[in-house]
């Protein structure tokens, strides 16, 4: 299995050869008319949801700035790629010289992706500068997403933020941009973008020839919340099984519990469950954190607080047990063990 094969989900299109984009007109008519202006921002911060099209958005833009150099003879508008132009050719398979895609890098080692980007891939975006400096061309780096910089790489990308090269731009992506160092955020113009509408998720997935169960399009699109990725994990991962299967976990008592712990456990732990692995984490985060609004709003602050509370100690116990690579079932049924209780 290729590298780019573990990164995309199992129905979904890389971004870079995606050809359509559904829900985002707004943002894809300001981002060609601030670049015609010739007053663009050279570090755009691209921030919403996870699986709404933030990554497919900023290779259009790419694909857009590289087919239209000069932005004075740009159209006011992005057009779908042509997928057989020299530009589109060279992105979608990663070999143009005026784009850089920086992300986790691929471990050989532990067969995973590393939890964080280090300093050592921002320094490739040094190199790139370096590279290509003289040319004229435009150097378009997609970071993706900002949230999994680590703190050195964070302050690395920032020295280059301050500072940068002419004809550079930066689309920086972010699902949690609260994350990001507040002097990233404020070297960027952000650009937010909403989860998509039962319309725009139900034409991303036609795109995707995506085949849904009759009766069941209105369930589907309630619970993948306005995400593509989301729908996909639901519907070619098993998503909709693990969430009832960790219902059950909190239903039960005593013995009966324990063995769906297990059982649950046993799913997520198994070889090439990293997909449905990392959909449960945050499935269960966001169920917290939901509990902690609603007593918070229903005038319950003890519940609230005791909620929010527990969200940080399973948060903090997901993320060491990733960081130090620990037996993922164990911590599943630890996790399991502190919500139910």
């Amino acid at each position: 299995m290729s590298e780019e094969s573990e990164r995309i989900l199992d129905g979904a299109i890389a971004p870079a050869r995606n050809t359509k984009l559904f829900g985002h007109e707004d943002a894809e008519r300001f981002l060609a008319q601030s670049y015609r202006s010739g007053k663009g921002h050279h570090a755009i911060l691209i921030e919403g949801p996870e699986g709404i099209g933030k990554a497919t958005l900023a290779y259009r833009f790419a694909n857009h700035i590289l087919t239209h150099p000069e932005p004075e003879n740009a159209p006011d508008h992005i057009s779908d790629p042509d997928p057989d132009s020299p530009v589109s050719r060279q992105l979608a398979s990663g070999a143009s010289h005026n784009l850089l895609h920086l992300e986790r890098p691929y471990d050989e080692k532990s067969g995973r992706f590393k939890t964080a980007i280090t300093v050592d891939e921002v320094r490739r975006a040094g190199k790139f500068f370096a590279q290509t400096s003289g040319s004229g061309n435009w150097r378009i780096i997609i970071l993706d997403p900002a949230d999994d910089l680590n703190r050195s790489a964070a302050n690395a990308i920032l020295k280059i933020l301050e500072e940068p090269p002419k004809r550079a731009l930066f689309l920086v992506l972010s699902h949690a941009p609260g994350k990001l160092l507040p002097t990233i955020r404020s070297r960027c113009l952000s650009l937010r973008l909403s989860p998509l509408d039962d319309m725009a998720l139900q034409k991303a997935l036609d795109h995707l020839q995506v085949r849904v169960e009759p009766g069941a399009t209105g369930g589907l699109l309630a619970a993948a919340k306005g995400s593509v990725s989301e729908a996909l994990k639901l519907l070619n991962y098993g998503g909709g099984d693990i969430i009832s299967a960790y219902q059950d976990v909190l239903a039960q008592k005593g013995p009966a519990a324990r063995q769906a712990m297990h059982r649950l456990a046993d799913a997520l732990s198994q070889k090439g469950a990293d997909t449905i692995y990392t959909f449960f984490t945050a499935h269960i985060g966001a169920e917290l954190m939901e509990r902690a609004r609603h007593a918070a709003h229903s005038g319950d602050l003890a519940a609230a607080e005791r909620y929010a509370t527990l969200t940080s100690a399973v948060n903090e116990q997901l993320t060491v047990a990733d960081a130090y690579n620990l037996d993922r079932k164990q911590t599943i049924i630890s996790v399991l063990e502190a919500i139910s209780q």
